[in-house]
């Protein structure tokens, strides 16, 4: 049940932080952004999120459920949601 739990709140988490860096993320938009650029942003953020957090347990940065973890995967989703709104702005 943890692994579960673990995935479903690292999509929320990071698909969440991955769509709001790419809404405020400054610059000019062309347009009125689709659903298919939300959707990606929120992908996009997700697997950032779990790749962070995946990436420093097997590092053993970390150990699962740690405040390390949930920060890391956090800000790995900024990134990519702030990197996938420079590409496409």
């Amino acid at each position: 049940m943890g692994v579960t739990m673990g995935f479903l709140a690292f999509l929320l988490v990071g698909g969440s932080s991955g769509v709001l860096a790419w809404v405020f993320y400054p610059g000019t938009r062309r347009g009125k952004p689709k659903a298919k650029q939300f959707l990606l942003a929120l992908l996009i953020g997700s697997i950032a999120a779990a790749i962070a957090s995946y990436g420093g347990q097997f590092a053993r940065f970390f150990q699962a459920g740690q405040m390390l973890e949930w920060c890391s995967a956090i800000v790995a989703a900024c990134l990519a949601g702030c990197f996938y709104a420079a590409i496409t702005k």
